[in-house]
């Protein structure tokens, strides 16, 4: 059994925060001696040109493990906004999609001789019927935490268990979780987001009789008591955190980001220039696009605070029918001395560094495992899906940030982020913050290693997996 090449495909949307977790699977994977094919959609080729050259065109020894890229069409073109138009880009990858990655796979095990598995994105509840159809062995990696993994079973399966939510102040109350408002639930649940998203949810939780695993995105000693209040429900194994080897303080083998840009070496140079623990870090992910208020308070409260920051402000993706605040007149001028403002950094690399303070974050859940992996605090400013959800996670129950919270209308004050940075800069705050953050990195790294819960965890699925396969 042991001289046979295990073959496994992953298949995932090509957002970016879908694709790293994918991305880093497929390199743990690889380094426990399986072959590994990532699928993702046709429009995204281009953009992974630099990616696919990295990990395919590498002169190896015949049979050893490698990751390959493979590309099926959603059925529209590269120019269609699958943003703007969300359940048509929804409704043409279940249709015509699904019938393109069939024949992706009948190639695939044409060529490999079997597939003994295929990992999917937890937002593409087709593709277990798809791997039913093939008679292959299906596992969901599972992108967030395992809190909203909880939340939305419970949503399909106990209905009774949520109120109308129409009111955002209702209490939902769930066993090993913190009391929730309606507000604090991801919102692809709530009334307000599109039917097409809440479809989503209740599809993926009604496929679950056809999945043999859930691999988490998590680690044991993160959310241990939502895992052991799981009850009936199809339990999370958690392989993770799935993060860059260099966040834990491994050496790299092989690319496996999806940061596709040239790293910005003046961001550390310049974060090299100053003192430990004086700079305040800010990014809100590769999705969010923020309101002219949004930059203007967080700008005003940068300026009034007198604190050193670096902030990623990122213009809308190219054809996005999005708009973005500017920077406000001066700003720039007025800070130059204590603030760096750019498009794109090394989100990794800054956060390793010693001169980072905290993180204003999004609480996307990568984010939200890369400041647990490297030990930084958070001031938390969830906006759409699970970051509300994170953000309780890091603030209410870890206890390692404070929450920048919206005015009753929706917008934001800047004496709300004067608060939070503020309490971010109490020493006596700030110290014992940062006492939690680092206990959690050293969780979370001996995770991952060798013999570590996640390590194991993974080891045995791919047992089982090679056992089904033989």
């Amino acid at each position: 059994m042991d001289g046979e090449e295990v073959h496994v495909l992953l298949v995932t949307l090509a957002f970016q925060g879908h694709l790293n977790p994918m991305l880093r699977l497929s390199k743990r994977l690889v380094s426990k001696g399986l072959h590994v094919v990532l699928a993702t959609t046709e429009n995204e080729r281009h953009r992974l040109v630099h990616f696919k050259a990295s990990v395919t065109q590498q002169t190896k020894p015949p049979k050893t493990p490698t990751i390959s890229l493979e590309f099926f069409s959603d059925g529209l073109s590269d120019e269609f906004d699958r943003d703007k138009y969300l359940e048509s880009f929804v409704e043409s990858l279940q249709t015509i999609g699904s019938k393109n990655l069939s024949n992706l796979i009948t190639k695939l095990k044409t060529k490999c001789n079997k597939i003994s598995c295929i990992i999917t994105n937890p937002f593409m509840p087709w593709v277990p019927g798809l791997a039913e159809e093939h008679d292959i062995p299906c596992a969901v990696l599972w992108i967030q935490a395992s809190a909203v993994y909880f939340i939305y079973s419970n949503y399909v399966k106990h209905p009774y268990l949520f109120p109308s939510l129409e009111n955002p102040n209702d209490a939902v109350e769930l066993p090993g979780m913190p009391m929730l408002l309606a507000k604090e639930l991801p919102s692809f649940i709530l009334p307000s987001s599109q039917i097409c998203l809440r479809t989503i949810v209740s599809d993926f939780v009604q496929m679950l009789d056809k999945v043999k695993w859930i691999l988490g995105n998590s680690f044991n000693e993160l959310e241990k008591d939502i895992v052991r209040s799981m009850g009936s429900l199809p339990k999370i194994i958690p392989i993770g955190p799935l993060v860059l080897p260099s966040l834990q303080g491994e050496k790299e083998i092989i690319a496996a980001s999806m940061d596709l840009c040239s790293p910005e070496d003046y961001c550390i140079e310049w974060l090299d220039k100053k003192p430990p623990s004086s700079v305040i870090y800010i990014s809100f992910g590769s999705i969010i696009v923020m309101t002219q208020n949004q930059i203007d308070s967080i700008a005003m409260a940068l300026k009034n605070s007198g604190q050193s920051f670096l902030w990623v402000v990122k213009p809308p993706k190219k054809g996005s029918s999005k708009e973005s605040g500017e920077l406000p007149p001066g700003f720039l001028e007025d800070t130059k001395e204590r603030g760096l403002v750019v498009k794109w950094c090394s989100q990794e690399k800054v956060l390793m560094h010693q001169a980072v303070a905290c993180f204003m974050t999004h609480c996307g859940w990568n984010s939200t495992l890369e400041t647990i992996a490297t030990g930084v605090p958070v001031i938390a400013y969830p906006h759409w899906t699970d970051q509300s959800i994170d953000a309780k996670l890091l603030v209410d129950v870890l206890k390692i940030g404070v929450k920048i919270r919206n005015e009753e209308n929706g917008t934001l004050g800047v004496e709300e982020v004067e608060r939070c940075i503020m309490e971010m800069s109490n020493e006596t705050t700030a110290t014992e913050m940062k006492k939690r953050a680092i206990s959690l990195k050293e969780a979370a790294k001996k995770a991952v290693a060798n013999g570590g819960s996640s390590d194991q965890n993974i080891d045995n699925f791919i047992n089982e997996i090679k056992r089904k396969s033989f």
